[in-house]
């Protein structure tokens, strides 16, 4: 009878360990929240984003139209040159950053908030809206590759390209009959 008792002793501290023992707990498994991203915020108006972005980059495109960046005599300073084509990253490096630039302003073109300069709301909601910007996204690719390639043909599609991509958006937005009020740049 003995061993019994012993036995049943025996499990009973050995259950009483067993519960009181803290158990390990799983990690958790939800991340810890990411911060969001900070909201686009915008500064200028269409018209001024055109002018101090799309309009100097798109003229880079078109001024190497038969003039070989390499052969352009850099700036005196090219550190503190205003023309793309004769600065510090002038040439073919110009054409290329030019074309990521142009490619890039295509995202400032769907910043809701961005108004038109006669303080209408940009067309952010109109139909055709997407594809334009897309066009002007697409030229900005064909001129980014117009650098890399280095190739006449290549600068003249491009410039095509910009063109097109310019004229659609204008033809629409840009120059309507009613002057500055009933247009958006």
């Amino acid at each position: 009878m003995r061993k019994p008792a012993l036995l049943i002793t025996a499990c009973v501290l050995l259950l009483m360990t067993a519960c009181s023992t803290p158990q390990p707990q799983p990690a958790a498994t939800t991340a810890p929240a990411k911060e969001a991203a900070p909201a686009a915020q915008v500064q200028g108006t269409l018209l001024q984003v055109m002018r101090g972005v799309v309009f100097p980059n798109s003229n880079v495109i078109f001024a190497v139209q038969g003039n070989d960046p390499t052969k352009m005599k850099p700036a005196k300073d090219p550190a503190t040159s205003t023309d793309p084509l004769l600065s510090t990253y002038g040439g073919w490096t110009a054409v290329e950053n030019s074309g990521i630039a142009l490619a890039e302003s295509a995202n400032l073109l769907i910043v809701p908030g961005r108004k038109c300069s006669n303080g209408k709301d940009m067309p952010l909601n109109n139909p055709d809206w997407p594809q334009l910007v897309q066009g002007l996204r697409d030229a900005g690719m064909k001129v980014y590759q117009a650098g890399q390639s280095k190739n006449d043909d290549k600068v003249l599609e491009a410039a095509d390209a910009m063109t097109t991509a310019c004229a659609n958006c204008h033809d629409k937005y840009r120059d309507k009959p009613g002057g500055d009020a009933e247009r958006c740049m």
